[in-house]
């Protein structure tokens, strides 16, 4: 597969990547955007976690997700309500 150059990859917003500053209760939805992006996610409750990552035009299913664990490989737009069955989910920004 080739290199893709850089030119060719769709602009990110400009966050900061360092600590958190807010947690905040995520409640899945289909149509609530989070802008600025959030920084990760916390899962208190194992289950599939359905997102959008920000440069993404369709949501992907990060499945099995077990109790405890911090999704902070990924730059979150949207918290899906469809395919989402984690739960006690936070949101960091």
């Amino acid at each position: 597969m080739p290199a893709v150059p850089p030119s060719a990859l769709p602009a990110s917003p400009r966050i900061s990547l360092g600590p958190g500053e807010h947690l905040a209760a995520i409640t899945p939805s289909d149509t609530t955007t989070y802008s600025p992006p959030l920084r990760g996610l916390w899962v208190g409750g194992a289950g599939n976690v359905a997102v959008l990552a920000v440069g993404d035009t369709a949501p992907q299913t990060i499945t099995g997700v077990p109790v405890g664990t911090f999704i902070n490989w990924i730059l979150v737009s949207k918290v899906m309500a469809t395919n989402t069955t984690a739960t006690l989910i936070l949101g960091v920004s």
